[in-house]
């Protein structure tokens, strides 16, 4: 639920379309790298309010039929399991779920790619996979001295031994579930084979962030470095633009960093005065038009600076679960600082701590049990700010009571009244002692189960079904780290989760 609107996606949508056609019709193929993600791009729409999370699927439809997707996929990420964070599947686990999304937006996957491949066991299993759904495979090869030794880049021992994948249509994305899968190499292969047949093909970017013509401190482009600041991207002005145009233009640095590098290749592919040789900048490269849909300039600074402080949660619960080191930490106190933002910022984290305090004052209600708290924050009918808690009790979680009280509060039942039938209460908790689990408490999961049958014959139940939808977007934070129950159907609820990420306190009052 987002109160004020500061982008336009249909605007945005009708800009970004013109300038990719204007690219492809240059040349007989456009290979356009699309960097985040293809579906879901949950970060867009947080520091975008007013960006639809499907924008890139429903720019593709606007593109027509004559687009093909190919996914990307380094061999190490399969070997090392690489997790993605918003699904919690790993990278091959994400492209096969991806393969299935497109199929029923009746986009197909042409092929997937798997880069940096040496014989690895887990590639030739995930490609078997992919061969018994009917979708082709093929591979590429890690290149000695990639950065320096340029002439064997680009002759048969480099790109010519990279597999060509064989393309129908005039539009080629190519995309991957993360950064290093490989994309920029095999576009550069499938122009070098291109250009040996006489095929005019060219390259282009589609990243959304950093957005190119926004000011480098502006807080939008500043989330995009907090975003990726456990693996040390950083936003810089791009000096090759600056020289060429005399034009400020904002890229991030391993694009500025391999400029040099990536002209010297598409030097050494194309011919004196092919187009794709004219490209002067990284920037050049890229197509984002981003910045024609903002339409209030406040909305997406605040929202930017929301985002900022949001990763500075989900990093330190990362450091928690050893997922990152102290040197993202000290990234993350620095970007926090460009923009003068501090965790106390997150009100509804203050909320989520003052539910656990109000549990601490209380004599023996738990004894012995574990302590949290969690709040939601909803929007009034006027657009004003409403926070929810939950407290942890003998029946529910602190994240199931917030969630409870804040859909009961959304459907206008008043809080005396109980949606959830006692019975199927204590039908659930009597099935979790009976296979020893330990926490009896509801989980999310379970309440939502105990919430859809209730509403079979509870009119006020039903109520609180309809109004679960109008909790998507909304903030919510806990104390503790949260089971999988809870965090999972938070997820799938579209709740934006944070955490204190601290072990759940024990009351051990009598």
């Amino acid at each position: 639920m987002i109160p004020r609107i500061g982008f336009d996606t249909s605007k945005y949508l009708s800009a970004q379309v013109k300038r990719i056609m204007e690219r492809v019709n240059q040349f007989d193929k456009l290979y356009l790298e699309f960097g985040g993600k293809l579906r879901y791009d949950h970060h867009a729409s947080r520091v975008l309010p007013g960006f639809a999370i499907d924008t890139k699927i429903q720019m593709l439809k606007k593109l027509g039929n004559d687009v093909e997707i190919i996914h990307c996929i380094s061999a190490k990420d399969i070997e090392r399991r690489k997790i993605r964070r918003d699904f919690g599947l790993t990278y091959d686990d994400q492209i096969l779920k991806d393969i299935g999304d497109l199929r029923q937006l009746e986009l197909d996957v042409s092929a997937v790619v798997i880069s940096r491949y040496r014989g690895q066991h887990t590639s030739d299993k995930f490609r078997q996979r992919l061969e018994n759904r009917g979708i082709r495979v093929f591979t590429t090869y890690e290149i000695p001295n990639y950065l320096t030794d340029l002439e064997t880049v680009v002759s048969d021992e480099g790109y010519g031994r990279f597999s060509y994948v064989d393309t129908q249509k005039k539009i080629v994305i190519i995309t991957a579930p993360g950064p290093g899968s490989g994309k920029m190499s095999f576009a550069m292969s499938q122009i070098y084979h291109d250009r040996k047949e006489d095929v005019m093909s060219n390259f282009a970017k589609f990243e959304t962030f950093p957005i190119w013509n926004l000011p480098l401190n502006h807080p939008v482009n500043i989330a995009y470095e907090a975003a990726t600041a456990d693996i040390g991207d950083y936003n810089c002005l791009d000096p090759f633009h600056k020289q060429a145009y005399r034009i400020d233009a904002v890229n991030y640095n391993r694009d500025v960093e391999n400029f040099a590098i990536i002209k010297k290749i598409i030097e050494k592919i194309t011919p004196s005065g092919d187009p794709l040789a004219e490209i002067k900048s990284p920037t050049d490269m890229g197509v984002n038009m981003a910045k024609e849909g903002i339409v209030d300039d406040s909305v997406v600074r605040q929202a930017g600076i929301d985002e900022i402080v949001r990763r500075h949660f989900q990093y330190r619960r990362d450091f928690v679960e050893g997922n990152v080191t102290h040197d993202t930490l000290e990234r993350m106190d620095r970007i926090m600082g460009l923009v003068k933002a501090k965790p106390g910022h997150r009100v509804v984290a203050i909320q989520a701590n003052r539910a656990l305090e109000e549990s601490l004052t209380r004599s023996g209600v738990l004894a012995g049990r574990m302590l949290t708290g969690a709040a939601i924050e909803l929007y009034t009918s006027d657009g004003a700010p409403m926070i929810l808690t939950g407290k942890r009790s003998k029946i529910l979680s602190s994240e199931s009571a917030a969630l409870l009280n804040s859909v009961k509060y959304l459907a206008g039942i008043p809080d005396e009244i109980d949606v959830l039938s006692p019975i199927i209460i204590e039908s659930i908790i009597k099935l979790k002692k009976q296979m020893e689990v330990s926490d009896t408490s509801l989980d999310v999961k379970e309440v939502l189960d105990a919430l859809a049958v209730s509403a079979v014959f509870n009119p006020n139940a039903a109520e609180c079904v309809k109004a679960l939808p109008d909790l998507h977007g909304c903030d919510m934070h806990s104390t503790h780290l949260s089971g999988s129950g809870c965090e999972k159907a938070l997820k799938e609820l579209g709740l934006i989760l944070t955490t204190d990420a601290r072990i759940p306190l024990v009351n051990n009052n009598e």
